[in-house]
């Protein structure tokens, strides 16, 4: 794969895919707080506890999140938005989408929805702008919108060497021989002449099988885009980054869970848990996407985290265990 997304999904800025069928959200709209309308949507009981879901890119949107993630939506008030420059939060503006550009607009979406504090569930690039976000409200001393609990699911890596080391291990993946025989099969298919659309799908779940422990679970992923140019200036906004020393000045009650066979490396998760004195379980037979691979057990987790956490942690009482 020559360019890495999401944490990390490949570039479909100018595919046609046919999405899965995901449900109409309770109620939506657009941000009236944010210097640019970011789309948001919610679904659930208007008066369930709520949850603030930020989905991974940068760049992408929240679709390819559900149908799955809405498996929370029957007891609590999910509300997620187009983090800026993806999906239905597209902007002309031609200034960089930088990290604190993101970080900023989750103030205001907090803000704006009444939020504080918020209850944040983080997917990938989504649960390192919560940890930029905590991290920020910790550093300003902004108890009102520093984050009551924190969900990390299979999060980006902490650091620019992780990620460097990341790259490379998703690069020999999708040169691996199971997955170089599943493209040289669709590419002798006739399926492209057949049914261009069913091409086009099978090219996505073929572009994205080297983040799964089975490749073949791919199919069951939302296809999505991501705008290339906002991956790009917010990555190089980072620069080198190391978040471990911020993250040691975050306290919320925090649950870290990451694949095993994940390719973004496991020590990245353990670093960022131990950090945080947070709760930390690893998921067997698991790679980065554990919302379509480990569905039960990774819901199971996060209703009894959620359940279990009423609050700021004690100080000198970190929560913290590991589950294989």
């Amino acid at each position: 794969m020559a360019m890495v997304v999401d944490t990390y999904l490949p570039i479909m800025e100018h595919r046609e895919l046919a999405a899965m069928p995901s449900s109409e959200p309770t109620t939506d709209g657009v941000t009236q707080t944010t210097d640019a309308p970011l789309y948001w949507r919610a679904d659930g009981p208007p008066g369930a506890p709520p949850l603030l879901l930020l989905h991974g890119g940068p760049g992408a949107h929240h679709d390819y999140l559900y149908p799955q993630m809405l498996s929370l939506s029957d007891t609590y008030r999910v509300i997620t938005y187009d983090q800026r420059g993806g999906g239905r939060s597209k902007t002309d503006d031609p200034a960089p989408i930088t990290w604190q550009t993101q970080v900023d607009d989750l103030a205001r979406v907090v803000t704006e929805f009444g939020l504080m504090p918020p209850t944040i569930i983080g997917y990938s690039w989504g649960a390192l702008l919560a940890m930029l976000y905590a991290i920020q409200c910790a550093q300003d001393g902004d108890t009102r919108r520093a984050p009551a609990r924190l969900v990390l699911v299979s999060p980006a890596p902490i650091t620019r060497a992780w990620r460097d080391t990341f790259e490379s291990s998703l690069s020999a993946r999708g040169r691996s021989a199971e997955i170089l025989a599943m493209r040289e099969e669709l590419a002798a298919s006739g399926l492209r002449e057949r049914d261009p659309a069913a091409y086009r799908q099978r090219g996505f779940e073929l572009s994205v099988a080297g983040y799964f422990a089975d490749p073949s679970r791919a199919r069951a992923l939302t296809p999505f885009r991501v705008t290339g140019r906002v991956q790009q200036s917010v990555w190089e906004s980072l620069g080198a980054f190391d978040l471990r020393d911020g993250l040691r000045g975050v306290h919320c009650p925090t649950l870290v869970i990451h694949g095993r066979q994940d390719p973004i490396p496991l020590d990245s998760a353990a670093a960022a848990a131990q950090s945080l004195s947070a709760e930390f379980m690893v998921l067997d037979d698991c790679g980065h996407v554990p919302y379509v691979e480990q569905p039960e057990r990774l819901f199971t987790a996060v209703r009894r985290f959620l359940a279990e956490s009423h609050g700021p942690l004690r100080s000198g009482h970190p929560h913290s265990a590991h589950h294989d």
